[in-house]
């Protein structure tokens, strides 16, 4: 099951993403469809097929975004969080081999494209959560348990821009 829980951050970044493809990228797309089917034979007009394609992937993420920021739920920062890893905590953890891994626990429709984030529904981070620096946490993998120590707890207030693909900017 889907957690709603989202950051401010990553709930702005969902709305970015969808004033932008809203706003700027279907428009665009939109007027090289009518400019492809203007030509004529839209059977073997590969604009026309293309852009149409593309017009469709840009309705269902629309349509998707529109029904997800309805139903998730902004959790923000609190003083009462300080101290204790929940969600929104930027967490550095270290393992019995030495190993360091530092991540923030956010929603689970802001993890795409990022690699220093991680879902709340995550093992690791269910493992983690209400733990306090120096504590020991037992994270259950299909490799057997793990054994994590907390070295650092911190909540950032940075907001994370949504970035468009770099080939939409080509419109």
């Amino acid at each position: 099951m889907k957690t709603n829980l989202i950051t401010r951050q990553g709930f702005e970044a969902l709305q970015q993403e969808l004033d932008y493809l809203w706003r700027k990228k279907r428009p665009a797309v939109t007027q090289k469809v009518s400019w492809a089917a203007s030509l004529g034979d839209r059977s073997e007009n590969a604009d026309y097929q293309y852009n149409k394609k593309l017009l469709r992937e840009i309705d269902r993420r629309v349509r998707y975004l529109r029904k997800r920021l309805e139903q998730v739920r902004v959790v923000d920062y609190s003083p009462e969080q300080d101290g204790r890893v929940f969600f929104g905590a930027r967490v550095e953890i270290e393992n019995d081999n030495g190993e360091q891994l530092c991540f923030t626990i956010v929603g689970p429709d802001e993890i795409y494209g990022q690699k220093d984030l991680i879902s709340i529904d995550a093992p690791m981070a269910r493992a983690l959560l209400k733990k306090t620096v120096d504590d020991e946490a037992i994270v259950r993998t299909p490799e057997g348990s793990k054994r994590w120590y907390v070295l650092s707890i911190d909540y950032p207030q940075q907001p994370r821009p949504f970035k468009p693909d770099p080939d939409d900017l080509k419109l």
